[in-house]
């Protein structure tokens, strides 16, 4: 029997009694607003935004075809993180499981909220062990994070594995798609109508270009969603991050072909490469970054970075031994990297 998100709530959330904004007590457009204490010259900004961002969450039903109750807004992907920590994990007594190699902010934000985190490594082709994970679960296991595609493996996690863990996990599974626009067709965003235990988290920092303004999302049971709206801040969205947001959801075509070149760049850039001295592998990608194995990573990564050319070293993380995660740039940013990694001095190769 798949769990019961609400069931699994803290006791103290699902009691709450949340902060009632003037935009609660009041939703209507038209009067005048004598009620919230804001300044009354117009310049603009001088209203609260909408405290449920509901165009913003509109646009993104129609684009993923999911009811527009099932989402909840977040201020990046790291306070939907934070939010759901705080609303099943009770503070020094739950536990979570973490997949590692995988998103480095779970861990914080487990730290942060005083949750036990139990890490089951992936498997060396990153995927889950599934048998693994139940064996670390306890009637105190809250939340089981997998990233897909993964974050910094660049993978996706087999579906049939996530369903797997849906049937059978005790707590909730959130699955991350920040990458997902780049392999759409993998989404379990969807599935949230079928799981109550499912939270697919996505993103607009990604493929849609718009992580200067942290709009994450959070994809869900709509009872799930209520009781999230409960524990989040009133305004967590500001009026300037959803007039942004709106704005580009209005131009699917150009995300679409921005990640076509994305693609189309990271197959390019893969296979030059695989040519290179330097390198012994490139992992395969889902996402728009690569991650690729190096002869002696840390000497690249200080080279490159003389070259004001900027990747991620991941050469300490556990399976990307040797590692460095290189995001796809422009046409003349990755001719770039590659004609400095060309010239890398081959002498110093051991």
């Amino acid at each position: 029997m798949k769990p019961d998100p609400l069931k699994l709530i803290r006791p103290t959330i699902a009691a709450l009694s949340p902060y009632s904004s003037a935009r609660d007590e009041y939703k209507g457009n038209e009067g005048i607003f004598l009620d919230a204490n804001e300044n009354p010259f117009n310049n603009g900004y001088n209203r609260y935004p909408d405290p449920y961002q509901w165009k913003v969450k509109q646009r993104l039903s129609e684009i993923r075809r999911i009811p527009v109750q099932n989402f909840l807004l977040g201020n990046g992907s790291d306070e939907v993180i934070d939010l759901l920590f705080r609303a099943f994990c009770v503070p020094a007594k739950d536990n979570v499981i973490l997949l590692p190699p995988t998103y480095g902010m779970y861990k914080v934000s487990a730290n942060i909220n005083d949750v036990e985190v139990r890490e089951v490594q992936l498997d060396h082709n990153f995927q889950p062990d599934v048998e693994r994970i139940l064996s670390r679960c306890d009637s105190f296991t809250k939340l089981l994070f997998v990233c897909s595609p993964n974050n910094p493996t660049g993978n996706l996690i087999r579906s049939e594995l996530i369903e797997e863990l849906l049937e059978r996990f005790p707590g909730m599974v959130v699955v991350d798609e920040a990458y997902i626009d780049f392999c759409p067709e993998h989404s379990m965003a969807e599935m949230v109508l079928r799981f109550p235990n499912l939270v697919v988290m996505q993103t607009l920092s990604k493929a849609w270009g718009l992580a200067g303004i942290r709009l994450g999302i959070m994809i869900a049971n709509a009872d799930l969603v209520k009781v999230m709206n409960k524990i989040k801040p009133p305004y967590n969205i500001n009026s300037l991050t959803q007039e942004t947001a709106l704005k580009i959801l209005a131009d699917i075509p150009t995300m679409q072909q921005n990640v076509i070149t994305l693609l189309e760049d990271r197959i390019l850039l893969e296979k030059e490469l695989q040519r290179l001295p330097v390198v012994s592998r490139v992992h395969p990608s889902d996402a728009n970054f690569l991650l690729v194995r190096f002869v002696q990573p840390q000497e690249v990564f200080l080279y490159l970075i003389k070259k004001q050319i900027i990747v991620r070293d991941r050469s300490n993380v556990i399976l990307c031994d040797d590692c460095l995660r290189i995001t796809i740039g422009t046409p003349e940013e990755n001719h770039a990297l590659l004609e400095a990694l060309k010239n890398y001095p081959l002498q110093k190769i051991r």
